[in-house]
C-alpha cells in the first residue's frame, strides 16, 4: 500500500491512503501541538486493534457476543533498550464462554498480522527518486531471475517474460503498480491482489500454482481490464472526455435513435436483434452512453468481427455494460493465448450457470485419474486437513465442454463453495477450479459460505448467478450433491500441440459455440502496447438478464446525475422536478447515489453513504415539506445503516419535526435540553435544516467540473492516461 505523507504546520504531518486520512502530531513536550497521537502511537494502536479484530472474527463466525470481551495491550520498554520491547496483549472473557473456544479466541490473537510482521522483521530501503509516481515496477517485489524461463500451460512465452512485458506496458502507461496482498493457504495455491497506487479502485486478483503464475494472472487481469475499460464500468467519465474526439476508442461510432426513439440502423445484427429486441420494446434511448451521459451524441457503438463470415457489427457501449460485465475480455502474449482465456471463461461461467441452476448431480472425478496431478492432490489434501471436506467433480456435461469444479464444504457453518475452471486440458481446468476456490481468501473467510438449500427458487433467482460470477458467494442446490450423478465422468482432452497449440485449442473452442449455433463477436484491443481481446456471444455469455436493458439500465444515472452533482445550485422547482423524477422512477430507497449516478464518491464522506431515502429526505427538508421529511427521517432512523454521527443528526432532526408539527408543542421549551442531549454543534446544524439556514447538510457542494471529488479525480486520471494512449495510437496510424 502507498502512503503519501505531506507536512502540514508546525510539526503536524498527514498521511493519505486509499480513502483516509490520518493526522499525525507529537506530544507537548517534544515541541508539538498534541493535536494528534504521534507516529510510533499509531504502530503501538495498531497491533491492539489486529489482535482485537481477530477475536471479533473469531467470535461472529461462531455467534459468541463480544460485548463483555475487554483487550487491552501494554508495552514494556527494555531500560537498557528502549527499541527492545514486550507487547503484552491481555483478554478478558466471560465465564460462560467454553474452554474450547477460549483456546481458540487466544489462537486468533497470535494470527494477528501486524504481529507477524513485526516478529518476522520488516526490511527498510531508503533512498532518494526524482518522482515518487516513476518507477512502475518497482512495487511488485517479485524479480525472476532474467536467465529463467518457465513455460506454463496455456502461456506462449516463459512467465518471466510475461510479467516483465507485462509489467513494462503497464510503466510506459504511467501506472504505479502495487501488491496489496499475498495468500498461500495450502501448497500450490496462491493468489494476490494488485492495485494502482494512484487509484486504488483500479485493481485485480490473480492465482496460479506458483507466486509467478498468480503475479502473470493479476498482471494479465489487469491488462485486460485495462484494454476494455472495465475498471470505469457505470462510471461517469466527465465533461472534457465526453466531449472529446473519441470517449472510449479512436474506431467508435455515434448512431442517433430513429424516429420515435427507434433503434438505428447500423447497431447489432439481425441475430443479435432477435435477442436484444425480440418483443420490440428496446429503444434508442435505453442504449445511450452511461460514461459520457452525451446525449446529443446519441449512442456509442463499437465495431466487433462476426466470427461466422469477418463481417463487422456495431455493439453498443451500453448494452455490453449492462449485460456482459468482465465476462469473455482477456489479455495474452499473444491473440490466440488471449483467445483461449476468453472462451474458456465464457464455458465456464455458462456451463457454471446450467449446472447450477438446472440442479445438476456432477460425477466424481476417479482417484487413479486425480492422482496424475500431484501438485493438485496436495492442495486438497491440505484443505481436508483443515477440516473442509472437498469433492472434486466432472463439470464438462459428458465430454462437452471444459470445465472442472472444486467444491469445498464447511461443517463448521454448513456453507458451500463451488469454484469452476476451464480450460482445453483437464489438468489446467482443474488447477484454476482450485485456485479459483482460495484466490483472495482466508481460512476464515470460508466460513461466510452460504448453505445449500432444496428451494429452487433460491438457485434459479436471476441475482443468485451474478454472486456467483462476482465471487462464487450464492447459493448452491442439495441436489448438486446427489452422489446419481446425471452425466458419466469423462477424462477429456481439447488441448492442442506444438507451436501452435493456442491456436489450435482457440480454433476448437469457437467450434463448440458453432456446433451450439451460436454467433460469436470479437474485438481486439492492441493500442496500449499489448494484445488483448474481448468476445461476446449473445444469448450465451451475458450475466445479467437481457431485460436489464430495459428495466434496470446503468443510464437511468442520465436523469438524475447533473441535478444531483449540483443539488446546493437547484432552486425549488429544480429540486421539486427531481424529487418527483426520484418518486416517480420506482427505484429502490435503499439505493446508494454512488450506484445511481456513476460517481465514486469516498465512501467515509456523507457523500459516499448517501442513498435515495436521505436524499429524499434532505430535498423536503430543503423545500419545507416538514411532514414528508419527518416520515422519511422515520423510516431512516429504522433501517439506518449509516455512521454513528449521521444517526444522532437524524435522531436530533426527528426531536425537532415532532415538536414543529405537534400544534400543542413550542421548540423553545424542548431546545435546551435538545442541546444538552445533542450537543450545540449538531443542534446548530439541525436547527440551520430546519429554518434554511443550512441546506442538505454533510453534503460538501460540487458540480458536474467533480470539484473536491478526490477519489474519482483519480479513477479519471487512470482512464486518461489510456485514453491519451489511445489517441497517440490513432494520430500515428492516420
Amino acid at each position: 500500500m502507498e502512503i503519501k505523507v505531506n507536512f502540514l504546520d508546525k510539526l503536524r504531518l498527514e498521511a493519505k491512503f486509499d480513502d483516509f486520512t490520518v493526522i499525525a502530531d507529537q506530544p507537548v513536550r517534544y515541541k508539538g501541538d498534541g493535536s494528534a497521537p504521534g507516529p510510533f502511537d499509531y504502530f503501538l494502536a495498531s497491533s491492539a486493534l489486529c489482535a482485537a479484530y481477530f477475536v471479533k472474527l473469531y467470535c461472529d463466525t461462531r455467534n459468541i457476543p463480544t460485548e463483555n470481551i475487554r483487550l487491552s495491550q501494554n508495552n514494556i520498554v527494555d531500560p537498557e533498550n528502549r527499541y527492545q520491547q514486550i507487547f503484552k496483549i491481555q483478554v478478558e472473557l466471560p465465564a460462560d464462554i467454553s474452554d474450547k473456544d477460549r483456546q481458540g479466541i487466544l489462537r486468533s490473537i497470535d494470527r494477528c498480522t501486524v504481529k507477524k510482521v513485526v516478529q518476522t522483521g520488516p526490511e527498510f530501503v531508503i533512498e532518494e527518486v526524482e518522482n515518487l509516481d516513476a518507477d512502475a515496477q518497482a512495487l511488485l517485489m517479485l524479480n525472476p531471475a532474467s536467465e529463467a524461463s518457465t513455460y506454463i500451460a496455456g502461456k506462449d512465452l516463459p512467465l518471466e517474460q510475461t510479467i516483465a512485458n507485462m509489467s513494462g506496458v503497464l510503466a510506459g502507461l504511467g501506472m504505479k503498480i502495487e501488491i496489496a496482498s499475498w495468500r498461500n493457504l495450502v501448497p500450490n495455491v496462491w493468489s494476490l491482489h494488485i492495485r494502482d497506487a494512484h487509484s486504488p479502485m483500479c485493481f485485480t486478483n490473480g492465482k496460479g500454482a506458483t507466486k509467478e503464475s498468480a503475479l502473470a494472472s493479476a498482471l494479465g487481469e489487469f491488462i485486460e481490464r485495462a484494454n476494455c475499460n472495465h475498471f470505469y464500468n457505470d462510471q461517469f467519465w466527465g465533461e472534457d472526455i465526453a466531449n472529446a474526439a473519441f470517449v472510449h476508442y479512436p474506431h467508435e461510432r455515434w448512431f442517433k435513435p430513429g424516429r420515435k426513439d427507434a433503434l438505428p440502423t447500423g447497431i447489432l445484427d439481425e441475430y443479435c436483434l432477435e435477442i436484444y429486441n425480440a418483443d420490440g420494446e428496446l429503444r434508442g434511448s435505453h442504449l445511450y452512453d452511461t460514461n459520457s451521459g452525451n446525449i446529443q451524441r446519441g449512442i456509442c457503438a463499437l465495431p466487433y468481427v462476426r466470427q461466422s463470415d469477418g463481417e463487422v457489427v456495431y455493439f453498443p457501449t451500453n448494452l455490453i455494460d449492462n449485460l456482459f460485465l468482465s465476462n469473455g475480455m482477456s489479455a495474452g502474449n499473444t491473440l490466440a493465448e488471449a483467445q483461449v482465456q476468453c472462451l474458456s471463461e465464457i464455458f465456464e461461467r455458462a456451463v457454471k450457470r446450467e449446472i447450477l441452476e438446472g440442479e445438476i448431480a456432477l460425477p466424481d472425478v476417479p482417484h487413479e485419474v486425480l492422482a496424475k496431478y500431484p501438485g493438485i492432490q496436495a492442495g486438497i489434501q491440505a484443505l481436508e486437513d483443515q477440516g473442509f471436506p472437498v469433492l472434486v467433480k466432472d463439470a464438462s456435461l459428458g465430454g462437452e465442454f471444459p470445465v472442472m469444479c472444486v467444491t469445498l464444504m464447511n461443517p463448521r457453518t454448513g456453507g458451500v463453495f463451488a469454484s469452476f475452471g476451464a480450460h482445453p486440458s483437464l489438468e489446467v481446468a482443474l488447477e484454476r477450479s482450485l485456485t479459483e476456490l482460495l484466490q483472495g481468501r482466508s481460512f476464515e473467510g470460508l466460513n461466510d459460505l452460504p448453505r445449500p438449500t432444496f428451494e429452487s427458487n433460491a438457485v434459479t433467482e436471476p441475482n443468485n448467478f451474478v454472486e456467483h460470477f462476482i465471487d462464487s458467494s450464492g447459493v448452491v442446490s442439495w441436489r448438486f450433491f446427489s452422489a446419481k450423478a446425471d452425466f458419466d465422468f469423462v477424462e477429456w482432452d481439447f488441448s492442442g500441440q506444438g507451436e501452435n497449440s493456442n491456436a489450435d485449442e482457440a480454433a476448437t473452442l469457437f467450434g463448440i459455440l458453432e456446433d451450439m449455433g451460436k454467433e460469436a463477436y470479437m474485438a481486439v484491443y492492441d493500442q496500449l502496447g499489448t494484445t488483448a481481446c474481448r468476445i461476446l456471444v449473445p444469448g450465451y455469455s451475458e450475466i445479467y438478464p437481457v431485460e436489464d436493458l430495459i428495466w434496470d439500465n446503468t443510464n437511468k444515472a442520465l436523469a438524475f446525475r447533473d441535478d444531483i452533482l449540483n443539488l446546493h445550485r437547484l432552486d425549488d422547482a429544480s429540486l421539486q422536478a427531481l424529487l418527483e423524477r426520484l418518486e416517480d422512477s420506482e427505484l429502490d430507497d435503499y439505493i446508494d447515489i454512488i450506484s445511481l449516478i456513476g460517481i465514486e464518491f469516498d465512501e467515509n464522506t456523507a457523500w459516499g453513504q448517501l442513498t435515495i431515502l436521505e436524499l429524499k429526505l434532505l430535498i423536503n427538508l430543503a423545500l419545507r415539506q416538514f411532514e414528508a421529511a419527518h416520515e422519511l427521517v422515520k423510516t431512516f432512523l429504522q433501517y439506518n445503516e449509516n455512521t454513528v454521527e449521521r444517526g444522532l443528526f437524524y435522531q436530533a432532526l426527528n426531536g425537532v419535526l415532532e415538536v414543529l408539527l405537534d400544534d400543542d408543542l413550542e421548540l423553545d421549551d424542548y431546545v435546551v435540553n435538545f442541546r444538552r442531549m445533542f450537543g450545540n454543534p449538531r443542534m446548530d446544524a439541525v436547527m440551520g435544516s430546519v429554518d434554511g439556514s443550512v441546506r442538505f447538510f454533510g453534503l460538501t457542494p460540487t458540480s458536474t467540473k467533480l470539484e473536491g471529488l478526490d477519489r474519482h479525480q483519480r479513477l479519471i486520471d487512470s482512464y486518461e492516461k489510456l485514453h491519451r494512449a489511445r489517441a497517440n495510437v490513432a494520430v500515428l496510424s492516420s
